[in-house]
């Protein structure tokens, strides 16, 4: 029986690649209408080919993924795929335009939406995501952080519900990979969407709602990111490291002086202050 709020059910799903490619055995998860969930685990262990499950671009070999309501199979693949937008590790794949305009704009031409339509998608995603001045140049001529941009923005433009973040974040650097995580805490405030993060970095984790840990094929654990970071055994099988909040505070404990589970920087600041004034 499927239950009402969900944007994706898994039931028992299972995949394989060939005989001797077994990937995924007995997925059971449900993720509610609204919700940011974070799937981490060791390289190899399956989160990309479940990303593939979940947005149709494979089939399961066992059990059943249900998406809003409407199973996910061969018959009713083209009538899910426009509610599920995917965003991948590396945007040079996801460019099909001469320019960023066209290219956000590709997607909304599939959909034979009106010109007059299109052309406020387009100039609407593309304030949304700073990239307004970019609109008339080639992608050749973008960073990463801005090719990652005009990639999230050519996806919200098709207006899915549900968005997949393939480890979206793992080719750019430090700045870049803060600027798509301002967007990404946006999109949730937001409550227009489902979101998915397969992601090794710990602050998009600690951002989202809640992070499952794909293992040998299966789910290890369900948990509150805060959870995940204070199971050290959990951590290292995932191959994570806490982020540095995390690492500054348990430091800070070894020294006495205590902070509340979730803190910010000002927190740490004054539990910095309270620690040198004792010197």
């Amino acid at each position: 029986m499927t239950e009402t709020g969900l944007a994706f059910e898994l039931q028992q799903v299972s995949f394989a690649y060939g005989p001797e490619q077994p990937v995924l055995s007995d997925v059971t998860l449900r993720i509610p209408h609204g919700s940011w969930m974070s799937l981490v685990g060791p390289n190899g262990c399956g989160k990309s080919t479940l990303a593939k499950l979940l947005g149709g671009l494979l089939a399961v070999n066992g059990g059943a993924i249900i998406v809003e309501g409407t199973p996910l199979l061969k018959e009713t693949v083209q009538q899910i795929r426009p509610r599920i937008g995917m965003v991948f590790q590396n945007p040079d794949n996801q460019f099909i335009g001469a320019t960023v305009e066209e290219d956000i704009a590709f997607g909304l031409e599939g959909r034979c939406l009106p010109r007059e339509e299109m052309a406020e998608r387009v100039k609407r995603y593309a304030e949304k995501l700073e990239i307004s001045h970019l609109l008339s140049k080639h992608p050749a001529e973008l960073s990463g952080g801005q090719k990652q941009r005009v990639a999230v923005a050519a996806i919200l433009a098709m207006e899915p519900g549900i968005v997949i973040f393939d480890e979206s974040s793992s080719m750019l650097d430090e700045k870049a990979r803060g600027e798509l995580l301002n967007i990404l805490r946006d999109m949730k405030q937001s409550g227009h969407y489902t979101m998915i993060s397969i992601t090794h970095d710990a602050e998009e984790i600690m951002a989202s709602d809640r992070a499952v840990v794909l293992r040998d094929g299966g789910i290890a654990a369900d948990l509150k990111p805060s959870d995940l970071f204070g199971d050290a055994e959990l951590l290292d099988s995932c191959r994570l490291i806490a982020p540095y909040g995390i690492r500054l505070a348990r430091e800070l404990e070894k020294q006495g002086v205590h902070l509340p589970a979730e803190c910010g920087g000002e927190e740490v600041a004054d539990a910095l202050w309270q620690l040198y004034s004792r010197k």
